[in-house]
């Protein structure tokens, strides 16, 4: 059995796991990102590599970063919750633990471990996954492979322009699907409901505190679940622009599965339902043709690790 580390980078925490090649995480490690300093990130994850490899024989460690990798997977060029700027972070790390090491997108890793163990793991050939969190990430495999592009930087699907002259989007751009269908915008979509309706939100304003303001992800989705009608529009509306996505995705990659992951995708079908409905209405003149089903990340929060491994154990 061949055991690897991977290793997922976040704004607030480094959360670390040795993953057999089951896809099984036997053990796991996680410390605070201090994410303000290039230096002491960099100690902290192979903190947590030193930690996990100790009395084990690793063959190899994957990194996980929110960020922009180049195309050799082994430099950081930008992230934009990190201190990272061109961070040689592979050769740091090997350096320090003596180990193989990649570096590769953390929406990349989460795909992949959804294509080789989780939703899609019945799927040969092809998966696009929507990750659905604070923004909109993802990762697209075609050919049994992760589709990285010619700079290392493809599948930055949250980025998809979706309204044209839209809402300013911290790309840069304006109208970006990441605007339309994260958590971030639920949130937005909520708020302004309720304070447009508040006779429709109470059990959202209740737990806001009466400060439309005040509403956040969890709130809404406790509301929702308690029948707050504004709440559920709020996820019809994500749902609806998420659906559309979904289905461009369709008809350009004509993927096996789609996936939805992330921290918005535990509302379950408050979500789903949604999203499912509006993605059968964008391809309802493709009927007579297979298309892909879309089905719910399942491996949670361990994805990152899951999928850092089993890139590394492929070096």
């Amino acid at each position: 059995m061949t055991l690897t580390i991977g290793v997922d980078v976040g704004g607030t925490k480094v959360a670390g796991g040795v993953v057999d090649d089951t896809g099984k995480v036997l053990v796991q490690a996680r410390r605070d990102t201090p994410a303000d300093n290039v230096a002491k990130t960099r100690d902290v994850i192979i903190e947590v590599v030193t930690e996990l490899a100790a009395g084990r024989e690793i063959y190899a460690v994957g990194i996980g970063a929110a960020g922009w990798i180049d195309v050799s997977r082994s430099t950081v060029l930008f992230a934009p919750n990190l201190a990272w700027r061109d961070e040689p972070l592979r050769e740091y790390v090997s350096v320090a633990t003596g180990l193989p090491v990649i570096v590769e997108n953390d929406g990349n890793v989460a795909a992949w471990a959804e294509f080789r163990y989780g939703a899609a793991r019945q799927a040969d050939d092809s998966m696009v996954m929507f990750t659905i969190g604070t923004g909109v990430g993802g990762g697209i495999v075609l050919g049994g492979e992760l589709v990285r592009g010619a700079n290392g930087i493809a599948a930055e699907l949250g980025h998809m322009l979706t309204v044209p002259d839209g809402h300013q989007c911290g790309c840069g751009r304006l109208g970006c699907i990441e605007q339309y269908a994260s958590g971030s915008a639920l949130v937005r979509f909520a708020r302004a409901a309720a304070r447009q309706e508040p006779h429709r939100a109470t059990a959202l304003l209740e737990l806001a505190g009466g400060e439309a303001e005040a509403v956040t992800g969890p709130m809404v989705t406790a509301a929702a679940q308690g029948g707050d009608p504004v709440s559920a529009e709020a996820f019809a509306q994500v749902g609806r622009w998420l659906g559309t996505s979904l289905a461009d995705m369709a008809q350009i990659l004509d993927p096996q599965v789609l996936v939805v992951g992330g921290g918005v995708v535990e509302a379950g079908d408050l979500l789903l339902g949604p999203t499912r409905r509006s993605f059968a209405d964008a391809l309802a003149q493709r009927n007579r043709l297979p298309v892909a089903e879309v089905r719910p990340a399942e491996l949670g929060n361990t994805a990152g690790v899951i999928g850092a491994a089993d890139l590394a154990r492929r070096l």
